[in-house]
């Protein structure tokens, strides 16, 4: 299996057990701790010499590393080697990028040339079959906090912490809108007598330095709102900063699915979000949407999940933890078979059009 990329968490957890050996991400030139973007393997040349190496090829995330005839260069490859190409339509637009309009063309390429797609929610799926005429096959999300470490279940608190991380301000994070609409939204629920904080959770290096620099006036005019400015938090870390959140916040201006939503699910932490993308459908019973700029609207969103959610270190929150890692391993299982039975019917095809 050539999996683009191998070391992504995503990736590793959906195609553990699957039977299949997965290539190794080849370490691009320069690349230092493990990095594996640009992937090298995205990369006609990479696959006729190495087409002896694998079976099948799926692509996941890193396209935009390329320009978009590197993509069709890769696609003719992969024909005349005989090796299927499976992709994951994790991004309709891509955070990443200020831009769309290369993702676009790479979404025309490997959506149509893909021999099976796949996606995460029945909204994206929609959205595939209305733009490209193909059907994906909805795979959930896995998993995103690990199983080897304890799950932190917060510290508590007497307000409640509604909290947003800006992390380092890539270009589909909308910051100074979102944390504009969060403060005035814990403005609106102090009138109403509930206790609630604003979190700002931002990088020390980001790609906005102006965004930061509104986003901490914003917070230091705000008497209900605290500012953590740190360098770039580990897993562990980041698990404990949103597991001390009574409500977490997505800031997106752009985007498809979240892997954020699936660690504060994780973490029993609902999500307030804007809509952008299919986030909310990826569990809607711990997702409430508001409008970016209406603060009254996301007050209301957050008093909703509030009434349903236990406390940051009691308990509750601890068995709510608890369960939800039971039924992510559970879930597992049934992950890993969709995976295994969509390379089983790529492989068999392609066999009998050899």
């Amino acid at each position: 299996m050539a999996s683009i990329p191998a070391g992504h968490t995503y990736v590793r957890q959906v195609l553990d057990g699957t039977g299949f050996r997965v290539l190794p991400d080849p370490p691009p030139p320069g690349a230092v701790d493990g990095r594996w973007w640009p992937p090298v393997m995205c990369d006609a040349g990479w696959v006729t010499a190495n087409v002896h190496r694998f079976d099948v090829m799926h692509v996941h995330f890193g396209t935009e590393s390329y320009p978009t005839a590197h993509l069709r260069a890769l696609v003719r490859a992969l024909r005349a080697a005989g090796r299927p190409l499976v992709y994951t339509l994790h991004d309709l637009e891509n955070p990443q990028l200020t831009d769309q309009a290369a993702h676009r063309e790479h979404l025309d390429v490997l959506v149509r040339a893909a021999d099976e797609l796949v996606t995460l929610t029945r909204g994206a799926a929609a959205a595939i079959e209305r733009r490209w005429g193909r059907t994906a096959e909805v795979v959930p999300h896995p998993r995103v906090l690990s199983l080897d470490a304890p799950a932190p279940a917060g510290t508590g608190s007497e307000p409640y912490v509604i909290g947003v991380h800006l992390r380092d301000i890539r270009p589909g994070t909308d910051a100074v809108r979102a944390v504009a609409t969060l403060l005035a939204a814990v403005g609106h629920l102090r009138a109403q007598g509930v206790a609630a904080t604003a979190r700002v959770q931002v990088n020390e290096r980001v790609r906005d330095e102006t965004a930061r620099e509104q986003v901490t006036a914003l917070v230091a005019a705000h008497p209900g709102a605290e500012l953590h400015r740190t360098e770039r938090l580990d897993d562990a870390a980041l698990a404990r900063s949103i597991a001390d959140l009574d409500v977490a916040v997505l800031p997106y201006r752009t985007g498809t699915h979240s892997g954020w939503a699936e660690l504060c699910w994780d973490l029993g932490v609902p999500v307030a979000g804007p809509p952008v993308g299919y986030a909310g459908e990826q569990h809607p019973e711990d997702f409430a949407g508001f409008t970016a700029g209406d603060g009254t609207g996301l007050a209301l969103a957050v008093r909703r999940l509030l009434a349903g959610t236990p406390r940051p270190g009691s308990a509750a929150r601890v068995a709510r933890v608890a369960d939800r890692r039971r039924q992510r391993v559970a879930g597992a299982e049934a992950i890993t078979a969709a995976h295994h039975a969509l390379y089983q019917r790529v492989l068999n095809r392609a066999e009998r059009a050899a």
